[in-house]
């Protein structure tokens, strides 16, 4: 099993991204699917879900209304879009996989919000 995040990047305030956690391995169709980022000096935060049938996304109040989770089973990925983005964050975004007592995560990617 293997997820590997990319589309982390330097962005300026104000700006957008999308990051994406490419599943092998697993079918993310049958797996609740997570993002957790952790800044410097500051423990993993869990961010936003996605539930197995992909119908409910819930959110942290740090990125609500401004962060969309979603996931394509044809692609066997999830995605992270990411508007507004403020320094604060800045981070290592980590993707994560749930179903029952299995659970895995990618080695994460860089955001970085910075003018």
């Amino acid at each position: 099993v293997e997820l590997v995040e990319s589309g982390g990047d330097l962005v300026q305030p104000g700006g957008s991204l999308t990051l994406f956690c490419a599943a092998s391995g697993l079918t993310v169709s049958s797996y609740v699917m997570r993002w957790y980022r952790q800044a410097p000096g500051k423990e993993r935060e869990w961010i936003a879900t996605i539930n197995t049938p992909g119908e409910i996304t819930t959110y942290s109040d740090a990125v609500k209304g401004r962060f969309t989770i979603s996931k394509d089973n044809a692609k066997n990925t999830a995605y992270l879009e990411m508007n507004n983005l403020e320094p604060d964050d800045t981070a290592v975004y980590y993707c994560n996989a749930l179903r029952r007592r299995d659970e895995y995560w990618g080695q994460g990617t860089q955001v970085t919000v910075s003018s």
